[in-house]
């Protein structure tokens, strides 16, 4: 039959399985809009306050559910404000489809009115871009963008589309939903050497990261890890891949990691790496990190092998494939020595609760710890960065994959509350909580608009020191306390703020506050906004820093000099 190219874009999105989508209409996307409100009762359209929000909150619903987020946007500055969004599924994986509309082609290279070349803006961001010439081709381009999103390495691919072509007719024959290309199977030769390294190995640490939540291979992880015998620590984005209860759970690696993760990598004989990338943020010095140990690198994409730390064993494949296969082919480990002593470093080596609380306020990690207790072990947590989102990785007991929904390799302030909007809308039986700071939160806070139009309980947690907390503390550290720009000290009264949004507002400024606030604002059914009074001096501990090594471990003020 013959439909018009949005009509036919539409109808491929409901094709590919598209339940949502979020966006903000403008002029040259109107005839999507058009199809949009046509198809309204199969393909719901969630209005945003800002394009990175919605950007953001397809992000969110992506990590938090594993299926596609798809995102809508106009020519000129609403194609350019995904560009952040873009960035930040790129950096952390996650699978999007984005829709732009351009100018019409007779328009294109005139400087006309709201006119971007997004094609060639987003090529380093993306994993794949198309710009659409033909109304035909619209139905397999749509369906190979899905393709590519899913397949691999999973990542986000913009569709941009001349307004004249989503008018034009053309046939439309529907597809099947896409099926992601089968991943490379790992090279028998590759793992049989892991496997021996593995079985000679008398301290082997696992090393699990990002790959491992987002491709559904924990419980395959989990099982060989109990196999080996391995104690397992976590990048950021690896959070959730083992019960935080574990006896062989470590922590967080790297620089806010924790101490006994750490030194684990300082005197492990074989790091098992998968799906991780040895990012700056885990390995400061790529020289010294896990000097001492032979390096197993499992990853689906062979062009991490070697590019930030050495592998001495590489295996290139999926990550639940590969753990599956090694725990197959591995005997059962017993190294008791290893795990009990790594055991009783963690004993005696707990996260600090926090700094000094001279100036008042709440410590963040009782927050953190009561929000756990309100929420529940079903609850998603979604962090903007700073402080915040250290303590969050600290403190929070993580015990199931896609619970931590986080922004880790572009850091991007900002990401919260987009993200939790598109978090509650992927799973709205669960809890859903954003713990976020202030600065973070003034880049973000007209999507608390979205939730409260759109009736979504998300508990905002704003930590409110004053300060741009991370930045304040690397002031302090290492630039000899110049607090340039960072006391910002906004007058914002968080609890009128949140009621002029039409949501909830609380506020929370002694311990005595924490239980009884976060019970009330859970229990309401509503979005709701707390204003969480944080002493600026409270640090984020330990911290390695820039270009360090474990030896290099800072645990407190007073011992930064």
């Amino acid at each position: 039959m013959q439909l018009k190219g949005a009509q036919i874009l539409v109808r491929s999105l409901i094709d590919q399985g598209v339940e949502i989508v979020f966006g903000y209409p403008g002029g040259t996307v109107l005839n999507i809009y058009d199809a949009l409100y046509e198809y309204r009762d199969e393909i719901p359209h969630i209005v945003t306050s800002h394009e990175q929000g919605a950007t953001h909150a397809a992000d969110g619903y992506a990590r938090s559910t594993g299926r596609t987020g798809v995102v809508v946007a106009t020519s000129g500055p609403g194609a350019t404000n995904l560009v952040t969004g873009l960035a930040t599924a790129f950096h952390d994986s996650v699978p999007l489809v984005a829709v732009t509309a351009n100018v019409a082609m007779d328009l294109i290279g005139r400087d006309s009115f709201q006119e971007v070349d997004i094609v060639g803006v987003t090529n380093p961001v993306v994993k794949h871009n198309y710009l659409v010439k033909d109304a035909a081709e619209l139905a397999g381009v749509v369906r190979e963008a899905f393709v590519i999103a899913n397949s691999g390495r999973k990542g986000p691919v913009l569709i941009d589309i001349p307004k004249n072509v989503t008018a034009e007719l053309a046939e439309y024959t529907p597809l099947p939903r896409f099926t992601p290309r089968p991943a490379v199977p790992p090279r028998e030769d590759e793992l049989q050497a892991a496997a021996a390294a593995i079985a000679a190995s008398k301290r082997p640490l696992i090393y699990a990261g990002g790959g491992v939540n987002y491709t559904d291979a924990t419980e395959s992880l989990r099982a060989f890890a109990e196999k080996i015998h391995a104690p397992v620590c976590n990048s950021m984005l690896g959070l959730g891949t083992m019960p935080a209860g574990s006896p062989l759970f470590l922590g967080m690696i790297g620089m806010h990691g924790t101490a006994t993760a750490n030194t684990a990598a300082l005197n492990c004989d074989l790091l098992i790496t998968v799906g991780a990338r040895f990012s700056d943020r885990v390995a400061g010095n790529r020289q010294q990190f896990a000097a001492d140990a032979a390096i197993i690198h499992i990853d689906i994409d062979p062009s991490e092998i070697c590019k930030n730390v050495e592998a001495d064993l590489p295996v290139i494949g999926e990550a639940r494939e590969c753990l599956e296969k090694l725990t197959a082919m591995v005997p059962p480990g017993k190294r008791p020595d290893w795990v009990r002593e790594l055991l009783h470093h963690k004993a005696h080596n707990a996260l600090p609760i926090a700094s000094s609380q001279a100036e008042g306020g709440v410590n963040p990690r009782e927050i953190i710890q009561k929000l756990r207790q309100v929420v529940g072990e079903d609850a998603l947590i979604v962090t903007d960065v700073g402080q915040h989102q250290m303590y969050t990785a600290q403190y929070y007991p993580f015990t199931r994959p896609r619970s931590f929904i986080t922004s880790a390799g572009l850091g991007t302030m900002g990401f919260g509350m987009g993200a939790a909007v598109g978090v509650k809308y992927g799973s709205p039986d669960r809890n859903v909580a954003l713990i976020t700071g202030d600065g973070c939160f003034h880049m973000n806070m007209a999507e608390l608009a979205v939730a409260v139009s759109n009736d979504l309980p998300v508990v905002v947690l704003v930590f409110n020191n004053g300060v741009l907390g991370m930045v304040h503390q690397w002031q302090r550290l290492f630039y000899g306390s110049r607090y340039a720009y960072t006391e910002i000290n906004r007058k914002t009264d968080y609890k009128l703020l949140a009621e002029a949004f039409g949501a909830l507002g609380f506020r929370i400024a002694t311990p005595e506050d924490i239980l009884p606030v976060l019970t009330q604002a859970v229990a309401s059914g509503r979005p709701c906004v707390v204003d969480c009074i944080i002493d600026q001096s409270q640090r984020v501990f330990p911290i390695i820093p820039p270009g360090g090594s474990g030896t290099d471990m800072i645990f407190s003020d007073e011992s930064d000099q």
